[in-house]
Order: structure tokens, then sequence, then C-alpha cells
């Protein structure tokens, strides 16, 4: 029975490796020409995520590879500094990864709020947006993503109107993108399991090959060895200057949080083991080393590959291990079938995946939620767009904490007067803490002598021993007038977070809305606690 069982898990993670590998092999590449760099090193960051950190992770289902997120970041770091530095900062990159998991900061990673995530991500999404569609154009990417943004209508006015040779690339490009919208609607049930993303990739390969175009593609080596790049070693001084150590220091975090991000998702798609955080971050770091090591583009994990991995039904992690071997081999042995691939393709792939970077559902529920999160993310995406990656996080978590202070110390008191009932009502909502002593203190002293007070707590987060105890004072000396003060015992434990003797099991709280008069038992608070005031009818 168990050789049958572990027969049964190799065949369904032999069939997923395969999906993943098809769905991974044109992500690999073209995220690497949107980065700056060769397609090969998109594809050895492929090979080293599947095989090595696979092997390594704490998370079974999660598949590693070059990912979206880091475009912008690699991009900005190939421009400007180079791919050798690039190798630099990868490997430099990892260390802190492998440093952090080893120090269990794993679960940090995770306390990011949702709103910074999304905001980044939808950043991410209309940099890349802005980015690829001028590759699909084979038009020149511009320095900016605010350049690329508004020279897209000049784009697409040079290949409608003008035909400067870029509407050939704009044809296979709209072609790749009818068939990523229209082949799982179309597509017999039976081929449903083919991606589609290999499929438009491959009818766009071959319109080219036949019909002879003349398009931009892809540029790979015919010896994959002589397309690795070690990292020189003379560079790593370089670290020292902050303008460098900073960009470690972002890929670190930005890698680190898209993967235990990914691997919270993943974790919910599946019913196998939980993922280990500190665990899968050496792994990620260990990878990255080696990324940077044989210049790679970074790596990280990458829901939508672990999403199809899980999907097509993987079982363990070895399908994952054996995407990563299909890339090696494939791109070791047929690397002139690569070549024929259009770059514009390629694009008009990641022009679509860029829409699941920003999860419309998620941002219904946080506005659902708070809506106050929703300015967190536009002034996070925003920032990220115009300013960059470091920017745009650090005024996300200080948005954050800002919100998260203001709520801390803020409270709303509304006074209201009940002349039915003969009692004033005194409603706190938010969070009563020792910061709102004055302002309440302030308001109780309006309250006119001789009056029956009943205070609503049911609407606040939380409250402290400091307003209790003004409370407690308070009642005191309003009894010595005549007045009275009236609390929702049963909810008071909830609010003050611990909780208190309820005394004689004969004593009930008094209903909200009930009358004062006649026989009726209540609970005041005193100095020394709630305790049971006996009130007998006369």
């Amino acid at each position: 029975m168990k050789n049958q069982l572990d027969a049964q898990w190799w065949k369904a993670d032999f069939l997923a490796s395969l999906v993943v590998f098809l769905v991974a092999l044109p992500l690999c590449m073209g995220i690497a020409i949107a980065s700056g760099a060769p397609p090969i090193a998109g594809i050895l960051s492929g090979v080293i995520g599947g095989i090595v950190v696979a092997l390594l992770g704490g998370s079974p289902m999660l598949v590693s590879g070059p990912a979206n997120g880091l475009i912008v970041l690699v991009l900005l770091i190939t421009q400007q500094h180079g791919l050798a530095v690039l190798g630099v900062i990868v490997l430099a990159a990892g260390l802190l990864q492998v440093l952090a998991g080893s120090l269990g900061l794993g679960q940090l990673f995770r306390a990011i709020p949702p709103s910074i995530i999304h905001g980044l991500m939808t950043g991410f999404a209309v940099i890349i947006f802005a980015s690829q569609f001028h590759v699909m154009l084979d038009d020149p990417v511009r320095t900016t993503a605010l350049e690329n943004l508004i020279y897209i209508p000049v784009a697409i006015w040079d290949a409608a109107v003008n035909q400067d040779g870029s509407h050939r690339a704009a044809i296979i490009g709209v072609l790749t993108i009818l068939i990523l919208l229209l082949w799982k609607p179309l597509v017999p049930k039976h081929l449903a399991f083919v991606p589609a993303s290999l499929v438009g990739v491959a009818v766009a390969t071959a319109v080219v090959a036949f019909g002879n175009l003349s398009v931009a593609r892809v540029n790979l080596p015919s010896n994959l060895l002589d397309a690795v790049q070690l990292v020189d070693l003379s560079l790593l001084p370089r670290l020292l200057e902050w303008p460098i150590l900073e960009l470690a220091l972002v890929m670190a975090f930005l890698a680190s949080t898209e993967t235990l991000l990914s691997a919270t998702a993943v974790d919910r798609l599946h019913q196998g083991p939980r993922t280990n955080y500190d665990r899968e971050l050496t792994a990620q770091g260990i990878g990255n080393m080696l990324c940077g090591i044989l210049g790679a583009i970074p790596l990280t994990g990458v829901v939508i590959r672990s999403a199809a991995n899980v999907a097509a039904g993987a079982r363990t992690r070895w399908s994952s291990v054996l995407h990563g071997v299909w890339l090696l081999v494939f791109v070791a042995a047929l690397p002139s079938l690569l070549k024929l691939i259009p770059t514009a393709s390629l694009a008009a792939v990641l022009l679509i995946a860029v829409f699941k970077l920003v999860d419309v559902k998620a941002l219904k529920e946080i506005w659902r939620h708070d809506k106050r999160e929703i300015g967190i993310y536009a002034v996070t995406a925003a920032t990220v767009f115009f300013w960059g990656v470091l920017p745009g996080v650090l005024l996300g978590i200080g948005l954050a904490l800002a919100k998260l202070l203001y709520s801390v110390g803020h409270l709303n008191i509304r006074v209201e007067e009940d002349p039915d009932h003969g009692r004033t009502n005194l409603y706190l909502e938010g969070t009563a803490v020792f910061l709102n002593l004055p302002k309440l203190a302030s308001v109780l002293e309006t309250v006119p002598a001789g009056t029956e007070l009943h205070v609503h707590i049911e609407n606040l987060n939380l409250i402290d021993h400091a307003c209790l105890d003004l409370l407690a004072n308070w009642e005191h000396q309003h009894r010595s007038t005549g007045g009275e003060l009236v609390l929702d015992w049963e909810s008071l434990p909830v609010k003050f977070g611990r909780q208190f003797g309820l005394g004689e099991s004969n004593v009930s709280a008094e209903p909200w809305g009930s009358s004062s008069s006649g026989p009726e038992q209540r609970r005041r608070f005193s100095r020394e606690g709630w305790q049971p005031l006996y009130k007998k009818a006369s």
C-alpha cells in the first residue's frame, strides 16, 4: 500500500512539474529581459529556485524563481550600476536573508500590513506595464517609469500610423494577448491543462518563424556555460558604499516579504504541511547567494507558479525540484529553439500577468474593513511609482504606525439626555486609555449633580485601569450629590482585558433601557472594584 501511494505521489508530482515548467519558462526569460538582464539570467534563477531552494525550503508547495515584484529594483541596478554590481548586491541580499532566517526573524516579515503590500504590488504593476508596453512594440524603454507611461500614446501612434517597424511586433503582441484571454474559455476540456502562456508564446514564435518577420527575438548564448558570469569578488568593497548597501537591504527586504507572504497564501491552497518561515527564509537566502555567484537575477517564492503547482495536483516538494531540472535540461539542450521566441510575445505575457498583481477582491475587503487603509495603500503605490521602492515602504509603514497611534489614543465621547427615563447617557467609542484622561474628565465635569449617568462602553475597543480609576473617583463624588453611575457589567471584563469576579450568582446586570424605579439589582464601580449593590424596593 505504501509503495502504491508513493507511486501515485511521484506520478502527480511529475505531471505537475511539467505544468509548472511550461508556465515558468516564458516568465523566467520575460522577467529577466524586463529587468535589463540577459534571458539566461532568469532561467538560471529558475533552475536554482527549483532545485536548490525547493530542496532546502520550509514550504513544500512553494515554487521559487524570478519575480515580477523585483523587476523595478533589478532594472534600476542594471541601468545605473551594471550586471557585475547586480551580482554583488544579490549575493549580499542572500547573505542577509540567511542571517535573518538564522536569527528567527522569519515571522517578523508577516507583520507588514496588507495595505502596504498591495500598494507595493500596484506600484510595481504600473511600472511593469509602462515598460513592457514599449517592449511589446519593439520601442525603446525610457529611463523612468513616468516617461514610459507618458510615451505610451506616442508608441501606439508610431505602430498604428507611422508603421516604423513596430507594427509587426505589435501584431505579435496582440496575437499573444488574444490567445492568453481566449484559451481557457474556448479550448476543449481535455486540453485545458496546457498553460495559455505556453500556447501564446508558441503560436507567436511559429508566426514569426514561418512569416520571417523582422522583430526582436530572445538573445541567448549557444553554450550555457559561456553565459555564466561568476561574481567579481573585486567589487565586494563597493558594499561599503551606502547606495549599494541600501539596494542590498531593500532587495533582501522585498524578496523576503514577497516570499513569506506567498508562502502564507499557498498554505491556504493545500492541506499538507504548513510553512516553516525561518527555514524558508534561510533557503531563499542560500538560493540568492548562488544567484549572485552565478550571475542570475534574484529569486523569490512566487504565488502564480505555486498556485499552478497546487492546481496541477502536486503532492510534495519534488514537483518544484523537477520543474527546475526541466528548465536546466531544456536550456542546455535546445538553446537554438529559444532564440526563435519574439520578445514582444514575452512582453505580452507579462502585460497580462501584471493585472494579477492588483488584487481587487483584497482591496474591496480592505475598504470594507477600514477605509483609512485604502489611503495607506494609495500613498504607498504612488510613492513607489514616482520615487522608488524604499521611500514607498518607509512612508507606508510610517502612515500605518501613525494610524495605530491615532487608534490607540483616540476616544469619541458623546453625551445624550434621556428625559423619558430620567437619566443621561454617556457613549464612549474607540480606546479609553490614560492619554484620554483630560478629555474624559472634562466631559464628566459637565454632568449635572444628582444625575443618573449610564456609561455605554459597547463600542469601546479597550479601557485601561487609569480610565476605570477616574470613573471610580468621579462615581464616589457623584453619589454624594444623590447621583449614580451605571455601566454594562457584562461587557466590562472584555473591554478591560481580564476577568472580574461576579460576586453572588443570583445578582445580574441591569438590562439597558430598563427603568430606574422599582425593584432592581445593579452593579456599580468603586475603588475596590465592581461590587454588587442591592437596591431594594421601598
